[in-house]
């Protein structure tokens, strides 16, 4: 059992290691953080969507820009697209599970917003959907998914590939980039 957990602390690590490695992958985490200043320059917000463990990241990371990430200072507007029951059954039911989230862009998205699409394996039909919206409304389109070669590949205005296709080190990088970035926009706009 030990082996075990050390074996999964390792791999983890490593994952993170290869993003620490790999200049253009920084750089477009870096190109997001300033797209999402840009954002809330332009009184934009951040939206939020994904399943399963990525609903729960979508949760997490909307959580860090309206509560607070490393201090206090406003609330920064943001919305996790997985957290209204009423809303997602009625989608669900009347329209089909596909369309949750992109009914909901329909309806509150506006064009100086940016969307994350958070997919492990990037073909999540509700988030290519969404996506589509995207691209009709010019909702600003924010990837992040695994190194697979998936349906959100050409639909994203910025698409951020965690150099792994497991489930688990996938998810766990994709909360680590969302603190990079929240931290990095927090401190843009509220640090002295």
């Amino acid at each position: 059992m030990i082996e075990r957990i050390k074996n999964e602390v390792k791999a983890s690590a490593e994952v993170k290691m290869l993003i620490y490695s790999d200049d253009e992958l920084v750089n477009k985490i870096k190109t997001v953080c300033q797209v999402i200043i840009e954002c809330y320059k332009l009184e934009g917000k951040t939206l939020f969507a994904g399943n399963g463990g990525s609903a729960a990241d979508s949760q997490h990371i909307a959580a860090e820009f309206v509560s607070r990430y490393l201090f206090d200072r406003p609330g920064m507007a943001s919305i996790a697209l997985t957290t209204d029951t009423s809303i997602l059954t009625a989608v669900g039911n009347d329209y089909g599970y596909d369309l949750l989230f992109a009914r909901q862009l329909q309806a509150i998205g506006k064009k100086n917003d940016v969307f994350f699409a958070i997919s492990t394996s990037g073909n999540s039909k509700n988030i290519i959907q969404a996506l589509k919206v995207c691209k009709e409304l010019g909702i600003t389109s924010v990837g992040l998914t695994g190194s697979n070669v998936g349906e959100m590949d050409g639909l994203c205005d910025y698409l951020i590939k965690v150099p792994s296709s497991y489930t688990p080190r996938i998810q766990e990088s994709h909360i680590l980039i969302g603190h990079i970035i929240c931290g990095v926009v927090e401190s843009y706009f509220y640090e002295d």
